[in-house]
């Protein structure tokens, strides 16, 4: 999606996913169907997903990394709002094609680097795709969206730690 997505932006046709176009000739066929597009960070204790491999990673390397020369930031979600984000949908009737999951918007990802580098006593500095590997794709993507559509179609407000709060707990490094 591109940097500030809004809900009714249309997916990247070169990432293609097929449950949103599913969603929508269902929707055209008179069956309620909606698509909930995740924030890239869907956090909380137990995270398994792309903090945890950035983790991972400082701990392989050494070094906190973040995308040099490169400005960009990932939107967040906990994970216990994004379940109450899936309830409200289907609760309220699914009443829109689609939701976003965000509870933060645009996260630097050299924030998301520095506490990792706090935790784990790990120099932060920059560093090119190469160091990424395969997760350069992401690492280096500007994933920011917005859920201010969402937030006043189902009445969601997110009430769990944002994601850096939540990445400042020792907890999260214990994983």
């Amino acid at each position: 999606m591109p940097r500030g997505a809004v809900e009714t932006d249309l997916p990247n046709s070169a990432v293609p996913r097929q449950s949103e176009p599913s969603a929508r000739r269902l929707a055209e066929a008179g069956i309620r169907a909606a698509t909930v597009r995740l924030a890239p960070s869907v956090h909380g204790i137990g995270d398994w997903g792309f903090v945890p491999m950035l983790i991972r990673m400082a701990r392989e390397t050494g070094v906190s990394a973040y995308p040099a020369d490169h400005d960009n930031a990932w939107s967040g979600v906990h994970r216990l709002d994004a379940a109450r984000l899936y309830r409200l949908a289907l609760e309220t009737g699914v009443t829109e094609p689609v939701y976003h999951a965000v509870a933060d918007e645009a996260v630097p990802f050299k924030d998301i680097a520095y506490l990792i580098g706090k935790h784990l006593d790990l120099p932060v500095e920059p560093r090119d795709r190469a160091h990424f590997g395969w997760f350069a794709n992401f690492a280096f993507a500007s994933m920011a969206a917005s859920s201010v559509f969402t937030r006043f179609a189902l009445g969601w407000t997110p009430k769990e730690p944002g994601l850096l709060s939540d990445l400042d707990r020792p907890e999260y490094y214990r994983q």
